[in-house]
């Protein structure tokens, strides 16, 4: 670093490294030979105190420095000789027991948290010593004890100076350099990264070679599946494409599905190109083809040559609709998540969003403006809200609750005053009449999104022109927001709240059966998991519309982990409720919805038109519908830290998801009552390692988790009394987990590893949601039991 010492005030001693520092033109004098001593200590170690143990690199050197050479311009050729280079290194414990954790979901990133801090003493132009340290911290954004720590400290300094070889006046650089011993080239002084050679990684033709001996049927919520998935991918990556096409060939139908998703979530070009020969979608399941599109949409960071394989297969291709709709939902997602990466200006994306545009402009039925809205609200593109709008305010009953859905979806920054103004005249029907669901919806939209004081006013005073369930419903999502303390508009319903004409009895004695209600489940430092549930009746008593919802909040930022929508319509004629004037009665149907992890899925229809509800009910199988079964990648991280010193860090994060989350709905006409089922189970793997590389030493700091859970959603509705019976149970079966700790090291010819590691079950627990609900249970169940 050179500088002009006339404008540092403290001649002599530099300040701090960073910008805000200045430094003295630093200058070795000719003939003469400088000693310095180099230390370097560099320690890596986990941040949790479950693995009080990491491993650290000394190094001492001898420096010599003299110079060769000046320029009349001031610059310096020097000679530098490191001499007498002595590392040590080995894993350090500090052998204190593991302590009790409690284990929670973890998600997609790693949070960096870097510092330095450089300290130059120069006295006379000549630099008397240097002290340089450096950290990174490196966890798991929702889980900060998953991580590592790395530590750097260098220091140089002067410890004599003698007389040295002397310099020619005014000779040549090449004259300079050929007094030395040598051959020399030009090197950047950039750090150049170092990549370790696996030599135990497994190939995926030595996979091929045993394939047929792994043919057992697999479970997807196991643990063991998703470690398994994770390997594959691995090895698809370092694949050839000939091997990968070979792979989906030879894999039987049952282990297909695990297949391709794995070669999706390798993301390589030899995977891509495989999929690519191997996917017909004219031809091939729609089962499979459904679960590649679904296995793109929940990529956690696709690529433009990913969006340009699913562009290519959708393009012009006779498929069977429902293939078509899934790939539309899926082709939104990704787009968002491209976008997400500042790659919205891809060619490929911009023909994804004309894709889905064009389809919607072209859609002849109601079901295929649905299918394009809900793509646009994967997509969370600005640029799409006013067709969204467009769609919420003038299209029929089905097109408009599918865009103000899809607006649902965009974070509170998008939902600017255009959007509450549309939303507004919906829910106050200032241009035209709007089915309940979607005045409902508008209303969440302005109360969700940093509400204005008169929009909570303007609701809840219009809620006495609402039916009675459906100012229930209302008064209580409101009721549910003043008691959860993450809701954005708290506070100003809070204040609201404070005005006798607002909260008194005439506004908040609804006595209808609808309920809406949220709390939470778990919390820790980093994350807070609800769960909520909206019920919504007809006057009539039956159920049109349930949403049962599991959400993460971290950061200020929320996720939808998992939600669940049950609709019902057409009940309304069924029942004698009168339908909007002007309009024919919606047909009989019952569908479900689902969203997971932010990504809108295919609605599944149960049943459509009464004939059909009839023969569902006399001949159900009472089988579950399967919402989402395979096999997810949720985090992949890959970070290179150069250090200062000049070894690097590599960060790795790999982590998977095996997902089965089935529904069911099961109606029974002669005993009026309604149930319905959400089972979902899975296993989550977390692979998270911290690499410290160098040409004579290489250490690894790896942690490895797993857990495995079961959690089961049931309702019963009883019809045949009045007001309507109501059950709700929610219930988690218990919780195995295990985690490993693991330090390797390797210097010469000389390699150790420490392992530690713990496992244990979290107990099975029923979730009490209210004292109201555990009364009706305790009745509704003691009545079965006695049947």
């Amino acid at each position: 670093m050179v500088m002009d010492p006339a404008n540092d005030p403290d001649r002599g001693m530099a300040k701090s490294g960073d910008s805000g520092g200045s430094l003295q033109a630093l200058s070795f004098q000719p003939g003469t030979l400088y000693q310095y001593h180099y230390a370097l200590s560099v320690q890596q170690g986990p941040v949790a105190e479950l693995s009080p143990f990491g491993g650290w690199l000394q190094a001492r050197a001898v420096v010599r420095v003299s110079q060769l050479r000046r320029d009349p311009s001031g610059d310096e050729l020097l000679q530098v000789q490191i001499q007498d280079l002595k590392a040590q290194q080995e894993p350090k414990d500090a052998g204190d027991p593991p302590v009790d954790i409690t284990l929670s979901q973890k998600m997609f990133g790693i949070q960096w948290q870097p510092s330095s801090r450089n300290l130059y003493v120069v006295k006379d132009s000549l630099l008397q010593s240097v002290l340089a340290e450096e950290s990174h911290v490196l966890s798991l954004v929702l889980r900060s004890t998953t991580g590592v720590q790395i530590n750097s400290r260098q220091e140089l300094k002067l410890v004599s100076s003698t007389p040295g070889p002397a310099v020619a006046d005014e000779q040549s650089l090449e004259n300079a350099l050929s007094g030395t011993e040598g051959q020399y080239q030009p090197l950047a002084i950039a750090s150049v990264p170092f990549r370790r050679s696996c030599t135990h990684c497994p190939s995926l033709r030595a996979y091929l070679k045993t394939f047929d001996s792994r043919r057992a049927r697999m479970d997807i919520s196991k643990a063991a599946t998703t470690w398994q998935f994770q390997r594959l991918i691995q090895m698809l990556r370092r694949a050839k494409k000939r091997d990968v096409l070979q792979l989906l060939k030879r894999a039987p139908e049952e282990m297909l599905p695990f297949v391709v998703e794995a070669a999706v979530a390798a993301q390589s070009v030899s995977a891509l190109a495989a999929l690519s020969s191997f996917l017909d979608f004219s031809k091939e399941p729609r089962s499979l083809l459904e679960t590649f599109l679904y296995a793109t949409a929940f990529s956690p960071r696709p690529s433009k040559e990913l969006l340009s394989l699913v562009l290519d297969k959708l393009d012009g291709k006779q498929m069977a609709p429902e293939v078509r709709d899934t790939g539309m939902v899926a082709l939104g997602s990704l787009l968002g998540k491209l976008c997400q990466q500042q790659l919205c200006g891809l060619q490929e994306v911009e023909h994804g969003v004309e894709t889905i545009l064009t389809g919607l402009r072209s859609a002849e039925k109601e079901h295929e403006a649905v299918t394009h809205l809900l793509a646009l609200g994967n997509s969370q593109l600005p640029s799409t809200i006013p067709t969204l709008l467009e769609h919420a305010e003038k299209g029929p009953t089905a097109v408009a609750a599918a865009a103000i859905s899809a607006l649902q979806q965009f974070p509170a920054q998008h939902i600017s005053s255009q959007v509450k103004r549309a939303m507004r005249r919906i829910f106050h029907e200032k241009r035209k009449s709007y089915e309940k669901t979607c005045r409902l919806a508008a209303a969440e939209i302005l109360l969700d999104n940093t509400p204005l004081p008169m929009d909570v006013i303007n609701i809840l005073l219009a809620t006495h022109q609402l039916g009675m369930e459906a100012a229930t419903f209302l008064l209580l999502k409101v009721q549910s927001s003043l008691h959860a303390n993450h809701h954005p508009a708290r506070k100003i319903m809070s204040d609201i709240m404070r005005d006798p004409q607002i909260n008194n009895y005439y506004h908040f004695s609804k006595a209808g059966v609808s309920s809406s209600f949220s709390g939470p489940l778990t919390a820790t430092k980093e994350l807070l998991s609800t769960f909520g549930l909206d019920l919504l009746f007809l006057e009539g008593g039956f159920l049109r519309k349930s949403v049962s919802d599991f959400s993460l909040l971290s950061h200020n930022w929320r996720l939808r982990a998992a939600q669940v929508t049950i609709e019902a319509q057409g009940m309304e004629t069924m029942l004698g409720e009168n339908t909007l004037e002007g309009e024919e009665g919606p047909e009989l149907m019952a569908e479900m919805s689902a969203i997971f992890f932010d990504v809108q899925l295919r609605p599944v229809v149960f049943f459509q038109g009464y004939t059909d509800l009839m023969a569902k009910v006399l001949l159900s199988s009472r089988e579950p519908t399967s919402m989402v079964k395979g096999n997810l990648l949720l985090m992949d991280h890959h970070q290179v830290i150069p250090l200062q010193s000049g070894l690097q860090a590599v960060v790795k994060l790999q982590g998977g998801l095996g997902l089965d989350i089935s529904a069911n709905m099961d109606v029974n006409v002669w005993e009026q009552e309604l149930k319905t089922n959400v089972n979902t189970r899975g296993s989550l793997t977390i692979d998270f390692q911290a690499e410290l590389d160098a040409p004579f030493l290489q250490t690894t700091l790896r942690s490895q988790t797993e857990a495995e859970t079961s959690i089961h959603f049931d309702t019963i509705l009883r019809f045949s009394s009045s007001p309507v019976l109501m059950c709700l149970q929610l219930r988690e079966e218990q919780v195995p987990y295990r985690e490993i700790f693991t330090v390797s090291t390797s210097a010469g010819n000389r390699s150790s590893t420490t392992r530690k590691g713990r496992q244990g079950t979290m107990p099975a627990r029923e979730f009490a949601l209210h004292k109201a609900n555990s009364e009706m249970c305790h009745l509704l169940l003691t009545a079965e039991e006695r049947a």
